[in-house]
């Protein structure tokens, strides 16, 4: 028996970080809450003031002998670092999960598996966080990506000198732990890549305008409330398409109306205007506005702001809808295919 719970300890690590994973995906992003921020602001304290004990020689260089028994084993042993694995992989995890579920393009959906490869690599580096450059950086990261999230959330602005603001911020928070730790202990100019390349990346549209959240993008024929609910009039898909009840191919007539919804997610007290750009596709210029029509947002609905537009006289062709912040941040964007008819299409209505 002994033997048996010796060769499940070896799992344990893989065990916990695929439930805390599972956890993390069930509760956080569909409602993003003032809570759940400040519990990761937490983390991140215990994992700054972790990685500035461990990395002082005092911690590093310290006697045994001259330690009271009951606080040797944090000195002699690895639970320091599995610490900050723990802190790491649990901020990484949220991250990963809180900027995936806000990308729906593909810059910001590469960027998601940046942050998702890093959060498995993660679970194979608690020997390299002794070497602290590492660990500072990885401190970096998280700071950085959390104050990003933070900031707009917290001050209810989307405008982008938060963001900048905020990555500043955080490279700060680890320049000044460094900075009061006696020998330098590791090298913190990874930190400075990672924050140029955090700026370029969001000045190319790369890391999605959080802490918006898609919830919901659909095309449709007509759009109908009824109390607190919309009604879409879909394009009914083919019997043989089971992974999907509607369809973005659509049958129009001249003159035909069509509608463009979608459902954002702002936590409360975010006030802004996005737009829906709608977008046509040429095999000479590629895809190219149409119309640009805006609305605002005011946050705090659980199930996420709901709002639409539309537009007539859509030729043939491919089309898309991207739904975008002021400054042209794409927040998801809903591609769909355009074809004339005589025939009426089959309608499905869906709520909403």
């Amino acid at each position: 028996m002994r033997g048996y719970f010796t060769k499940m300890a070896d799992f344990l690590p893989a065990i916990f970080f695929f439930a805390g994973f599972a956890w993390d995906a069930l509760t956080i992003g569909r409602n993003v809450a003032t809570s759940d921020l400040f519990i990761f602001t937490a983390y991140l304290l215990a994992a700054g003031s972790l990685l500035f004990v461990t990395s002082r020689p005092s911690f590093i260089l310290a006697d045994q002998t001259q330690i009271p028994k009951p606080f040797r084993w944090f000195f002699n042993s690895t639970w320091p670092y599995l610490g900050l694995q723990f802190f790491f992989g649990s901020l990484l995890s949220a991250l990963f999960i809180l900027y995936f579920k806000s990308a729906n393009h593909a810059l910001a959906i590469l960027m998601s598996v940046l942050l998702g490869l890093l959060l498995v690599a993660n679970e194979f580096l608690e020997n390299a966080y002794r070497r602290f450059t590492l660990s500072w950086a990885l401190f970096g990261i998280c700071a950085m990506l959390l104050f990003n999230f933070l900031l707009p959330f917290l001050l209810g602005s989307l405008h982008a000198v938060w963001f900048y603001l905020s990555t500043m911020l955080g490279a700060a928070m680890v320049i000044f732990l460094y900075s009061k730790t006696p020998q330098h202990m590791g090298s913190i100019l990874p930190v400075w890549f990672i924050a140029g390349f955090l700026m370029f990346a969001y000045a190319i549209d790369m890391i999605p305008p959080v802490p918006l959240v898609k919830r919901e993008i659909a095309i449709a024929y007509d759009i109908k409330k009824e109390g607190d609910h919309y009604y879409l009039t879909q394009q009914q898909v083919g019997w043989w398409a089971i992974w999907s009840k509607t369809s973005n191919r659509l049958t129009l007539t001249p003159g035909q109306r069509v509608y463009c919804f979608s459902s954002i997610f702002a936590p409360t007290g975010l006030e802004a205007r996005l737009y829906h750009n709608w977008q046509k596709r040429s095999d000479k210029d590629g895809w190219k506005s149409v119309q640009r029509v805006g609305f605002d947002v005011s946050g705090g609905r659980q199930n996420g702001y709901r709002g639409y537009t539309y537009k007539t006289n859509l030729s043939p062709g491919k089309w898309r809808v991207s739904v975008e912040t002021e400054n042209k941040k794409t927040i998801a964007i809903q591609p769909f295919t355009v074809s004339e008819g005589a025939e009426p299409p089959r309608y499905v209505v869906f709520k909403y």
